[in-house]
């Protein structure tokens, strides 16, 4: 075992050989036993080794596994020298191997030490991308839990700092090729992680890109399966996914197998769908990603029978006008209560819907049951206008720090959602049924109005009263939206109305269902 004063005197030997240091390899093996040495000698060993790697090739693999056991070492110290040394094996053949050393110490719990791995990692990866990206995902592949769930971390988080000149369409390529494989095997956290990382990939920003991630969400998604709602695990999946493919919707890129899938498959089980989320209203977000989805459907096969499907969920939700007494008060002991959240979802999903069935309402339809969805879009308008009123003269005058109380945003989600409510049924109430208003969904921002562009909608989140329409008879309008006195008095803590995040996603917890064969926990 080489001393402090033999390890300086071979350093001195090998430094002093300059183009013939090749020729010195007892010198350099006696700096590899140094890592057999006391902490001062591993310290020289763990600055040497490094420093002559590159001129004893024959000695390569002693020198990687020499240094890796400094990495490994109980003394933080040394460890810490040792990593940070890494990157100068990373030469050639030897660059995977190094990125899989690398990617493997991600599991250290030292603040320190996994900062120095992260930027070992990112040095290397700047040196030879593609050989990086082999270290990482074979630890993804083959790797232990805590090291496949960092080594994930790290591209998710890392790859979006990398230059274009590190991250070559050739690259994306091999990334976008590993991670299907990954995908063939994950949990709900892992996928999402992985729709964060190859969305931010610039060659799939294209319509064909983003075409293509939306096929990976379906497939994960398990669309062509028959749904079943009892089972929480196929819930998560689904909504999981859903929320993955929403952003990449557009006018190119159609939702239509997604919004086929809901109206087929979920809808008519809204009612027994089942979450491992406590406090989520599941039915509410099922909705809301329906509606989010179906303002970028396209052709779609059995329209006529998937939009009676939502016309039916809708009606279930737009109660009829409780029987009268004779001396005209309510038969019934209270008002349906209206659900406001969900008929904003379902009438905005069904206004877009209807857009390519325009005759549905008239033709579709027959008579008794056209007039019985006209009293109850009645009905519901006149209770609707009540609560905008209440809400109104609630926030009247608030601006500011005053808006900001939890209080006072629920008042001001809820005005954006009857106010949707409201443009969508007077809509319908057109003859023949019209669906040329556009409203933004109350959870999403809002869209600027660009000049000259018809307004759809007041603006009403503010605190202000709207301004007075101009004065003349709306017949229809007038008719329809006339509240009855001393009904609709419920007060205003009905408006549940919660923006939720992400569903949970854990590894070790509730997964996805059985989907691969891994030996190693993890749930599919």
């Amino acid at each position: 075992m080489p001393t402090v004063e033999e390890l300086y005197r071979n350093y001195g030997i090998l430094a002093d050989a300059t183009e013939q240091v090749g020729q010195h390899k007892d010198a350099y093996q006696v700096i590899l036993d140094g890592v057999k040495g006391g902490t001062k000698e591993k310290r020289l060993a763990a600055q040497f080794i490094p420093k002559f790697f590159k001129h004893f090739p024959e000695l390569a693999d002693s020198a990687i596994n020499a240094q890796l056991d400094l990495c490994e070492d109980e003394d933080v110290s040394i460890r810490r020298q040792a990593i940070k040394e890494l990157p100068q094996f990373a030469t050639g053949e030897n660059l995977p191997r190094v990125a899989d050393i690398l990617t493997q110490l991600l599991q250290t719990d030292d603040s320190a030490e996994f900062n120095l791995v992260n930027n070992a990692l990112l040095s290397i990866f700047k040196m030879d991308a593609k050989g990086t990206l082999g270290g990482l995902f074979s630890q993804i592949l083959q790797g232990e839990d805590i090291v496949r769930e960092r080594a994930i971390k790290f591209l998710s988080t890392k790859l979006k700092t990398l230059p274009d000149e590190v991250l070559t369409k050739e690259v994306e390529e091999l990334i976008l090729t590993e991670s299907k494989k990954v995908l063939e095997d994950v949990t709900g956290e892992e996928f999402v992680l992985f729709m964060k990382i190859l969305s931010g990939l610039k060659s799939l920003q294209t319509v064909s890109g983003r075409q293509q991630l939306v096929e990976l969400v379906a497939e994960q998604a398990d669309l062509e399966q028959t749904f079943n709602p009892s089972d929480p695990d196929c819930v998560d999946r689904l909504l999981q996914c859903t929320r993955q493919a929403v952003p990449l919707f557009s006018k190119n890129v159609h939702s239509t197998r997604f919004v086929t899938y809901f109206c087929e498959q979920v809808l008519p089980n809204l009612s027994s769908l089942t979450t491992p989320v406590e406090g989520l209203d599941i039915q509410l977000e099922v909705l809301k990603l329906l509606a989010e989805m179906s303002s970028f459907c396209g052709d779609m096969e059995k329209l006529e029978t998937n939009l009676r499907k939502l016309f039916d969920k809708l009606l279930e939700y737009m109660p009829l006008p409780p029987e009268e007494a004779e001396n005209g008060e309510n038969a019934g002991n209270e008002e349906p209560k209206l659900q406001f959240s969900y008929v904003e979802c379902l009438l905005y999903s069904f206004h877009q819907l209807g857009r390519k069935l325009p005759d549905f309402l008239t033709a579709k339809l027959n008579a008794e049951k056209l007039k019985d969805f006209k009293i109850r879009l009645q009905y519901f308008a006149r209770g609707l206008q009540v609560y905008i009123r209440q809400l109104r003269l609630a926030l009247q005058g608030k601006t500011g720090e005053a808006l900001k109380t939890d209080e006072n945003k629920i008042k001001v989600v809820a005005l954006k959602i009857t106010n949707n409510i409201n443009v969508l049924i007077k809509d319908l109430f057109h003859i023949p049924p019209s669906y040329k208003s556009t409203v933004t969904l109350s959870w999403k921002p809002v869209q600027k109005v660009e000049i000259g562009q018809k307004r759809a909608t007041e603006d009403t989140t503010s605190g202000s009263p709207p301004k007075k329409s101009p004065a003349g008879p709306k017949r229809d309008a007038r008719q329809i939206y006339n509240p009855p006195s001393g009904k609709y008095s419920s007060n205003l803590g009905n408006f549940n109305y919660e923006q939720r995040g992400a569903f949970r996603g854990s590894r070790g917890g509730r997964g996805w269902g059985a989907r691969g064969n891994r030996s190693r926990g993890r749930l599919y």
